[in-house]
């Protein structure tokens, strides 16, 4: 009798078979680069610069993202190409630990972590979309709250419907075959690397003397800090490492989605090569890009405009002060097209992970068939209804008497459970070393065992911190992927 890895591992192989390798070392990058890059970097340095409180601490907070970032990219590397087969982590935890595992995360990814994230970073492209036309608005309503009880509401706003639209708009435009959604991700790609390349240029030429003198003269004080607790601040040393590993929880989110070109491995030109390539590419260029940007910040705006920017968006805050009157235009602009391509990377990686847990039994069959166009038709328009779907509810605050959006605290809650699963999948570069070490491996992760380790280390710190000063939003998390153990074992049991 076959055991389950070895049925699962055969199955790996023969899923590839319909899928056409269109995606060369250029499509791939992109891929990498558009999934990681949203809207993140030009909201979330408000609430770092929050928490930590000095402009030197906020720089170092990017840079640890940037060095884990990096280090887990190199680290995957060698999984991906190691097993080129379409569903990338799912399938590699499967491999290194068990079925459960790769479902737990396959689970936990098509409930919340991708479609709750496609549904918040299309809103977000709505919600900027309405700068341009004040009639898109989440409080323009086509159908007015409509209360499932007193904290919980769904609703129907100009804001939601676009939002609606632009998901069915590249689900449909990536159900037509990969090289229309290689050719709509290269495109967008480009144009937001250049949209974020433009702002980081216009802070190094429009400095202010002001903001020079505040930020680079008192490079490490912290000020204004928000406290961690009633008794715990950056202010002290075990306060400042604290705030450090908590404010990760918003730049790992700007940096998050690194790996997605990995589900797609079934469709890579010479994946073994190219991914790991990639992998690098997306990586370092983006990490390079958001340091750099968080720079540009600091040399226009003084640390507690940062701090206090309106909305918490720091790079409008930028861009008013450079050309008053135009800024929220031009940065409206530019985190269209850079959300536009965001979402088209998360819409297009997604499926090929339930298109691989349906082959194993673990989600509906008609997920495991290509269309016509040979990519996961019914995956890509499951994924597109529930992320639709989580645009829908709203939270409902009685004392302020104001909604927000269901999706966006589910997304706090899994950032954590996404960070296990990716300490874990890192730890299991290392186990596969040892549990198959006559495998082949077209590339060895650099700096093997440093590397995995760096990222291991780094994650743990994070999620002790999370879970101690953030448990409101941390255990929840958890909860969210300990729901998937009765799925599994029904599935299970079906199959």
């Amino acid at each position: 009798m076959q055991t389950d890895s070895v049925r699962s591992g055969a199955a790996a192989v023969d899923r590839n078979a319909g899928f056409i390798r269109e995606l060369g070392l250029f499509d791939s990058s992109m891929i990498v680069i558009g999934a990681m890059i949203g809207s993140g970097i030009f909201i979330v340095p408000a609430d770092m610069a929050r928490n930590i409180g000095s402009p030197g601490w906020l720089l170092a907070a990017w840079l640890f993202t940037a060095v884990v970032t990096v280090a887990a990219a190199l680290s995957y590397g060698e999984l991906a190409a190691m097993m080129p087969k379409a569903g990338g982590m799912y399938v590699y935890l499967r491999e290194a630990f068990s079925p459960l595992v790769g479902f737990l995360y396959g689970w936990t990814l098509f409930t919340v972590i991708q479609t709750g994230t496609i549904a918040a970073v299309a809103v977000g492209f709505a919600r900027f979309t309405g700068v341009l036309l004040p009639a898109i608005s989440e409080a323009q309503y086509l159908i007015p709250p409509i209360h499932l009880s007193s904290h919980y509401a769904v609703s129907l706003s100009t804001g939601q419907l676009t939002a609606i639209v632009v998901i069915a708009l590249l689900t449909w435009t990536n159900c037509q075959g990969i090289r229309y959604g290689k050719i709509v991700q290269n495109l967008f790609t480009t144009a937001k690397v250049v949209a974020l390349a433009a702002l980081i240029l216009l802070g190094l030429i429009f400095s202010k003397s002001d903001a020079v003198a505040a930020n680079f003269q008192n490079f490490w004080s912290p000020r204004d800090v928000t406290p961690l607790t009633a008794s715990l601040s950056a202010l002290t040393g075990f306060g400042l490492f604290a705030a450090l590993c908590v404010s990760q929880s918003g730049s790992m989110f700007s940096a998050d989605a690194w790996h997605d070109i990995t589900f797609a491995a079934g469709e890579v030109k010479d994946p073994g090569r190219v991914m790991p390539r990639a992998l690098a590419i997306g990586t370092i260029s983006v990490m390079g890009l958001y340091l750099l940007a968080n720079v540009a910040y600091l040399l226009v705006l003084p640390l507690s405009t940062i701090q206090h920017a309106p909305a918490d968006r720091v790079a409008t805050a930028m861009l008013q002060a450079i050309f008053p009157g135009w800024g929220a235009v031009l940065m409206a602009v530019a985190i269209m097209i850079s959300t536009f391509g965001c979402i088209n990377a998360l819409v297009l990686a997604g499926p090929r992970v339930y298109y691989s847990m349906a082959f194993d039994g673990l989600f509906p069959k008609r997920a495991g068939t290509l269309n016509r166009a040979f990519v996961p038709g019914w995956s890509l328009a499951i994924q597109g209804v529930w992320a639709a779907l989580l645009v829908l509810p709203r939270t409902f605050d009685p004392a302020t008497n104001t909604y927000g959006s269901l999706y966006s605290n589910l997304l706090d809650y899994v950032i954590s459970a996404a960070l296990l699963f990716y300490v874990v999948t890192i730890a299991g570069v290392i186990r596969l070393r040892i549990k198959q070490p006559d495998a082949a491996r077209p590339y060895r992760a650099l700096g093997y065992p440093v590397m995995p380790l760096i990222y291991i280390v780094g994650g743990i710190a994070v999620l002790y911190c999370l879970f101690a000063y953030r448990p409101a939003s941390t255990w929840p998390g958890m909860l969210i992927v300990l729901c998937g153990l009765p799925v599994y074992w029904i599935s299970r049991s079906r199959a």
